[in-house]
């Protein structure tokens, strides 16, 4: 989530909650016990099962309705209503989603293995087609250019040539 979002955020709620209050005009003050209803309301009993078939309005005439409830007292709420007001609010959705479904672990173990599996083939297909290594990579010939590089005296301050040098010199291979 962007930060400029994050910071907005609030100015937006204020907006729309202004917005709102605004749009009531001069209607009946409701009794504070009695919450008012939408027209329309969305059954809040089981809202888990039908949060993800609800459209981002009715997800958002959801969430104002029990914004609304939830201003009474807490006592007064049914437990469908209490239930509803924790899973909108904190429920697996949205941001909170998990990256990973159920399942999810097993098939990117076997992606894995199979990725590794088809590296390892092409490697050794590649290995089996390519020249043998060059001469040079023997271990002999390694050891004759530090023999020839200790009779040319070849770096004599802190080379192979220098007095005390323990080195392995020009030898790279096992």
């Amino acid at each position: 989530m962007s930060a400029s979002r994050l910071v907005l955020r609030p100015l937006l709620r204020a907006q729309r909650r202004s917005l709102a209050t605004a749009t009531a005009g001069h209607a009946p003050a409701a009794h504070p016990a009695e919450p008012k209803r939408a027209a329309a309301a969305i059954p809040l009993s089981n809202i888990e099962a039908q949060w993800a078939l609800l459209s981002s309005d009715e997800k958002t005439s959801v969430a104002e309705q029990l914004e609304e409830l939830q201003k009474r007292d807490w006592k007064l709420l049914s437990q469908d209503e209490k239930k509803a007001a924790y899973y909108v609010s904190f429920g697996p959705h949205g941001r909170r989603k998990p990256i990973h479904e159920k399942g999810d672990g097993f098939k990117i173990f076997l992606s894995v293995a199979a990725a590794v599996g088809v590296s390892g083939v092409l490697f050794y297909a590649i290995r089996s087609i390519s020249p043998p290594p060059p001469k040079t990579m023997s271990k002999e010939w390694q050891e004759a250019m530090n023999e020839r590089a200790l009779e040319q005296k070849m770096n004599p301050i802190t080379g192979i040539a220098s007095e005390g040098y323990k080195g392995p010199g020009f030898v790279q291979s096992k």
